[in-house]
């Protein structure tokens, strides 16, 4: 997308800071959503990426952009030493003047650009409702499963996920509802599927454990890859973004099967 140079760096961030609600979505220890480093305060190309990773930065700066936006961010658990590769990570994105945005659990939990809304759209489900609520927002979502049941839902999988979709079945051939959960769900969201109704789970990754989760609760967990199932929602906001401040994005892929 190619639009008019310059935007102003207050302006973006003030935008996705609303947009995503990042002042009302409680986030995980650590985690610092929002502007984490600034630059001279002007954005005329918006690159996007699922992680704060140095080829992330190099790329980026490669491509002409001087904002990144990003899932996962550069700091989790401050303060961290600037040294090896998190200076050089600061190093690039000065030489570059790129400021860095990132935005974890408020990006999971919306309900437009979300990752876990637009992989049931992206799969052709009808959403029910919300699930795995977090500190009083729901991370997740529930949708109705497709017609053909859990082999229709395989072949739906395979083909948005054809690098990185596993199966685990031993939940019903014909579940009526799939919960969906970008990234790693963890052991609650795994023990809490019965709770919910649900023996159906899309998912980023998984523990060894689950597997026997799996059998002791008869659960079908389809664990698609941590980074595939988080591209959706970074995706949809650079192009938002771009959309609204009339200027050029581009999501940096960084293959990765985990």
């Amino acid at each position: 997308m190619t639009g008019k140079k310059n935007a102003s760096l207050h302006d973006v961030v003030e935008f996705i800071d609303d947009y995503c609600k990042i002042d009302e979505v409680k986030d995980f220890d650590g985690a610092q959503n929002g502007l984490q480093f600034e630059n001279s305060g002007r954005v005329g190309r918006v690159a996007t990426a699922v992680d704060a990773g140095l080829c992330e930065i190099e790329l980026a700066a490669h491509l002409g952009a001087d904002m990144l936006i990003v899932h996962h961010g550069m700091f989790w658990t401050p303060p961290i030493p600037v040294t090896g590769p998190n200076y050089r990570k600061v190093k690039a994105l000065i030489d570059a003047d790129i400021a860095l945005y990132s935005v974890h659990l408020p990006l999971d939990a919306h309900r437009e650009v979300g990752h876990n809304v637009l992989i049931a759209k992206a799969l052709g489900l009808k959403l029910f409702g919300g699930c795995y609520g977090y500190e009083g927002n729901d991370i997740g979502v529930v949708a109705n499963a497709p017609k053909g049941g859990r082999e229709t839902l395989e072949r739906k999988l395979a083909e948005l996920f054809p690098e990185t979709f596993k199966a685990i079945r031993f939940g019903s051939e014909t579940p009526q509802k799939v919960a969906i959960c970008a990234g790693s769900p963890g052991d609650r969201a795994i023990e809490m599927l019965p709770k919910l109704g649900i023996d159906t789970l899309v998912c980023g990754e998984l523990r060894q454990r689950h597997f026997t989760s799996a059998q002791e609760l008869k659960l079908n967990l389809y664990p698609c890859g941590h980074y595939a199932t988080e591209r959706f929602g970074v995706m949809a906001l650079g192009e938002l973004v771009a959309k609204k401040f009339n200027l050029q994005c581009d999501f940096i892929e960084m293959p990765n099967f985990l």
